[in-house]
């Protein structure tokens, strides 16, 4: 009778694993395939360097300002009164919005202020300022004798 049970009362003395080997392989190539989706554009600034700079949690919200001095949110290019605009409806949906601002190491130290001016004004108290680890840290200068 097919399918019905068997007439011996042998054991079961091994498993097959050859399925369970395909249906992860399987599950393998479809993550791989899809994980480059997954990862949001970005674009490409000139980060300034740091030896000891900490891991930063990645934040809901990614501000760039890239050395034409351009204003990204998220990877979409806007002015900075649409920035301040977006920033807003972000900190509506979660009170407790990060951001994490990145600037090219070229823009002057009183762009990237106005930019953390911008992102604070409108309720974003918790920021992180994006660098680039340096792989040793930079030797300090001994103080010169007088």
């Amino acid at each position: 009778m097919a399918g019905g049970a068997q007439d011996n009362d042998e054991e079961i003395t091994g498993i097959n694993v050859t399925p369970l080997v395909d249906v992860v392989l399987v599950l393998l190539i479809i993550f791989m395939v899809t994980a480059n989706f997954i990862v949001r554009e970005t674009v490409e600034v000139d980060l300034p360097r740091a030896a000891n700079g900490g891991e930063t949690v990645q934040g809901l919200v990614n501000v760039v300002l890239d050395k034409d001095g351009k204003l990204f949110f998220d990877g979409l290019e806007l002015s900075e009164a649409e920035l301040s605009r977006k920033v807003t409806e972000a900190v509506a949906k979660d009170k407790d919005t990060r951001a994490i601002i990145s600037a090219d190491q070229s823009i002057p130290y009183g762009q990237v202020m106005r930019l953390i001016d911008v992102v604070k004004g409108q309720g974003i108290a918790k920021f992180a300022l994006n660098i680039q680890k340096d792989a040793a840290p930079v030797p300090k200068a001994a103080p010169s004798a007088p």
